[in-house]
């Protein structure tokens, strides 16, 4: 749970920080960029040790699901709402997570479900009740495609990761290039593509981006994922919201609610006691 906890803490930074230094930009690009960054970063480790004969195409299909095509979909979603609608509207995430685990198990967890409705609940609670004035939708649609490809890879990472029984970091390693290349074939693709409106804050942002909240806060969060149950998983993909706002408050002054974000903080933690425990798992392995 303490990867899923700092991994939270990490992206806590990204909303205002995407909104604020590179609203207005390509998300392909600015996609492709983060990935390539954290790709690069996971690449000697990627020749020191070799995924099993076979395994190599669907962990980076896989990658390109979670990381590519839901950062495709986030980042393009700035371009409608601020960026504290962009952290509430990731509420719906553990929903997505239980629902999927169930459905893939066959079988429904109600205490994992009921945690989820809190963890929910918590989040709602960040922000005023309903949705302001003007409201693009099409921002919500985009985010709620990102929730579904975020939470469809962190469930099928832990069976992938039970499969193969590689080390997390040559898992995510090829996760990072496979995302890399889709999103790089988009920029490739796309007629927008310009390097025009980039200034040096943009590029010191992208090199933050990529590096710290992809490149270690995948890496934490997918490592945690594979060693918690689904119920935990679904509480902590909302720790983020409340600690987003606090952040936004805090760090760049955005017009956020503190007290309803330490609040909503509070609910999500609570939704942990409704979750089944944490499952144990063998020793990592060394390859």
């Amino acid at each position: 749970m303490l990867n899923l906890i700092l991994a939270s803490l990490l992206w806590a930074f990204s909303f205002g920080l995407i909104k604020g230094r590179m609203g207005g930009l390509d998300p392909a690009t600015v996609a492709a960029g983060r990935l390539l960054l954290a790709a690069l970063a996971f690449s000697p480790f990627l020749f020191k040790h070799r995924l099993p004969k076979g395994n190599i195409s669907r962990t980076m299909l896989l990658g390109a699901l979670q990381f590519g095509l839901m950062y495709w979909f986030y980042i393009a979603s700035f371009a409608y709402l601020p960026a504290w609608l962009v952290a509430l509207f990731t509420v719906f995430t553990p929903l997505y997570v239980v629902l999927i685990s169930d459905a893939l198990d066959r079988r429904v967890r109600w205490r994992n479900l009921a945690a989820a409705v809190v963890a929910v609940a918590g989040a709602l609670l960040v922000v005023a009740w309903g949705t302001p004035d003007g409201t693009a939708w099409k921002g919500i649609l985009l985010l709620q495609g990102a929730n579904l490809c975020f939470a469809v890879g962190q469930v099928l990472y832990s069976g992938l990761k039970k499969e193969v029984g590689v080390s997390d970091v040559i898992l995510i390693g090829w996760m990072y290039w496979g995302a890399f290349l889709l999103t790089g074939m988009v920029v490739l693709l796309s007629s927008s593509f310009s390097l025009e409106a980039w200034d040096k804050p943009a590029g010191w942002a992208l090199l933050y981006l990529g590096l710290l909240p992809t490149a270690l806060g995948f890496y934490l969060w997918n490592r945690g994922a594979a060693r918690v149950t689904a119920g935990w998983l679904a509480v902590a993909n909302n720790l983020k919201i409340p600690l987003a706002v606090v952040v936004s408050w805090l760090v760049f002054r955005e017009d956020a609610d503190m007290l309803r974000g330490s609040l909503g903080l509070v609910v999500v933690v609570s939704s942990l006691f409704l979750a089944e425990s944490p499952k144990k798992l063998p020793k990592e392995p060394s390859g």
